[in-house]
């Protein structure tokens, strides 16, 4: 995947993450301390990020995803996307 198109699709992943924060209490601790570091993705140029971004974030979304399963498909089916997006670029 190329970094224009890996770029756009963290940008709008992060924009449902946040979308999510935004309009409900309960998932503002889960996203809290991820959002950061899905933004630094997005914001870093190339390479930079890679040395910046938490390793751990791809379980940290997992655990949302799996948190929200039932109650919020959509956003477990973001955090599951974004999980899949960081395992195509060895993150």
């Amino acid at each position: 995947m190329d970094e224009k198109t890996l770029r756009e699709r963290l940008a709008k992943l992060h924009a449902e993450l946040a979308n999510a924060h935004q309009e409900n209490p309960a998932t503002r601790q889960s996203l809290g301390d991820i959002l950061p570091d899905v933004k630094r993705m997005v914001d870093e140029p190339a390479g930079a990020a890679d040395s910046a971004i938490d390793k751990t974030l791809p379980d940290r979304l997992e655990r949302v995803a799996v948190q929200f399963e039932a109650e919020h498909p959509t956003l477990a089916a973001s955090a599951r996307r974004l999980i899949d997006l960081l395992s195509e670029v060895g993150i």
